[in-house]
């Protein structure tokens, strides 16, 4: 019986924990990344050298593998549409990537299928957002619309002399604004879609940030019934108008009226989502196999009330050296990821853990303290 291959464009942390999870569901892999070795290429079967967006690469991925799906929303979208033509199964589909890589096309995406978002309008220059600073008042964002990600591309603008500073950091991005949410919470949902249309779910989660990048996901989150039946039937919602096929992931914004906003839609698996390796039977990376192959999804069952991720980020530039003190093992139930990534730069994500118990205060008291013994 052949061994099928699935090719992953991108071969950073993610690309590495899908990799796991295919040859746990016997598949091969084989990843494209410019970083060589990169996280993925140290346990693929294969990894090919190059950009993201280099077509003939992608060309090359695609001649290896029965099936193509990407773990960055970077990917050449008109090189894996390409492939589409050519009959080879491209999961999610590139055009939802061509949708979802512009943010301010996202918004417009979203808001035409009557999906609610912050308020947002197109930014051209800096008269346009001191023009749009008088309608959403102070403070607001402007943001790239393009290859923005951990606080990359976001600057939060909280009088007129910011603005100049915006789009001095900002550089030549093409710009957007958004209107700022007075949010209590930040919620995530990760859900899994099939080629039938089935969804799976997973619990919501609270994602806390610091500096746009997030620290801390807390499984379940801890809002009411109703927020949770509201946060996941709009995942769902977004996932039926998409379309797509795979995981995706649907950052909210719980308002202070208890409304439920939605904020990006990452169309792969998520960080918010790495808790399911040990939380669930089921993890979002072998949901995203499964779909992306043809292959049944499974309905995620809690294993432990409990789950705290906090993420193990650098904190110099230099070469990664990791150690992890006695203490860690001695805490019991922490689950430590590092993602073999071999230069280490300040708020770099290179590894994260994961708590697990019956009682969220405990867990995630339990992760931080972890987290305080490990250093990158």
């Amino acid at each position: 019986m052949k061994i099928e291959t699935i090719g992953i464009v991108g071969g950073g942390q993610l690309g590495r924990m899908l990799t796991e999870a295919a040859h746990r569901l016997r598949f091969k892999v084989v990843v494209l990344d410019p970083n060589d070795p990169s996280p993925a290429g140290l346990i693929a079967d294969e990894q090919i050298v190059g950009s993201f967006k280099d077509k003939d690469k992608i060309l090359e991925l695609a001649s290896k593998c029965d099936y193509i799906t990407f773990e960055i929303e970077s990917a050449n979208a008109e090189a894996l549409h390409e492939l589409v033509k050519k009959q080879i199964p491209v999961n999610p589909h590139p055009k939802i990537l061509h949708t979802i890589k512009d943010k301010f096309a996202q918004k417009v995406f979203l808001k035409n299928h009557s999906i609610p978002v912050a308020p947002f309008a197109l930014i051209e220059d800096k008269k346009d957002a001191v023009k749009q600073a008088e309608i959403f008042g102070y403070p607001f964002l402007l943001k790239a619309r393009f290859d923005a990600y951990d606080g990359r591309g976001n600057f939060v603008v909280r009088g007129e002399k910011d603005i100049p500073k915006a789009f001095e950091k900002l550089g030549k991005s093409l710009l957007y604004a958004e209107k700022f949410v007075p949010f209590t919470k930040e919620l995530a949902v990760v859900s899994a879609r099939d080629g039938v249309g089935n969804v799976e779910s997973f619990d919501v989660v609270e994602t806390i940030h610091k500096n746009n990048i997030c620290h801390v996901v807390r499984s379940p989150a801890p809002v009411t019934p109703a927020i949770k039946s509201k946060a996941v039937q709009l995942a769902e919602r977004v996932l039926e108008v998409l379309g797509g096929v795979g995981v995706f992931a649907v950052e909210m914004f719980l308002t202070q009226e208890g409304e439920v906003l939605v904020n990006e839609i990452a169309p792969r698996v998520h960080n918010s989502g790495h808790h399911t390796i040990e939380s669930y039977s089921t993890s979002q990376f072998e949901q995203h196999i499964k779909a992306v192959t043809g292959l049944p999804l499974s309905k995620p069952k809690k294993k432990h009330k409990a789950a705290v991720m906090v993420n193990i980020l650098g904190t110099r530039n230099g070469p990664a050296k990791y150690r992890e003190r006695d203490e860690v093992g001695q805490l019991g139930r922490i689950h430590v990821h590092i993602y073999g990534k071999l230069e280490t730069r300040k708020e770099r994500k290179m590894g994260h853990l994961t708590a697990v118990g019956t009682n969220l205060e405990e867990v995630e008291a339990r992760a931080r303290t972890a987290r305080k013994y490990i250093s990158i």
